[in-house]
């Protein structure tokens, strides 16, 4: 499940992608037009300078901005960055992870098909792909 940390950070990402201009954006104005706390942000903004997604600066004129345009941004690498691994199962998620029955195990083929499923739709998936279009933003795209 994709936790409200990740779910948040696509639209911190989509919301500094629609209003880019080439001025940092504070982040009292992301947090009113997503209407999501700004404490809360604080938090998940912060994770995303250190993880290279934006960049920051304090003071007047402060705020964030994207390091990249929205289509070299995937939805996998905001959301592996906020939540950690996409896998399913502990097996898959830590290559370090030890399981006795790796190779007796007659579900691990369907949880490395389903993991890779994940992974290919969240990494094809591209920031400007969830951005709004002229007509409004498809219904599929609601998050």
């Amino acid at each position: 499940m994709i936790s409200t940390k990740g779910r948040y950070a696509l639209r911190v990402m989509i919301d500094l992608a629609e209003h880019r201009s080439g001025s940092y954006i504070p982040l009292k104005d992301i947090a009113a037009r997503q209407e999501i706390s700004k404490k809360y942000l604080e938090i998940i903004v912060k994770t995303m300078v250190e993880g290279g997604l934006i960049k920051g600066a304090s003071g007047k004129g402060g705020g964030y901005q994207l390091v990249r345009e929205p289509e070299n941004y995937s939805v996998g690498e905001i959301l592996e960055l906020m939540e950690g691994t996409l896998s399913s199962v502990a097996c898959l998620a830590d290559p370090n992870y030890i399981c006795t029955r790796e190779n007796i195990c007659q579900t691990l083929p369907m949880w490395r098909e389903y993991d890779q499923m994940v992974r290919d739709f969240f990494y094809n998936k591209k920031l400007s792909d969830l951005l709004s279009y002229p007509e409004g933003r498809p219904s599929d795209y609601q998050i």
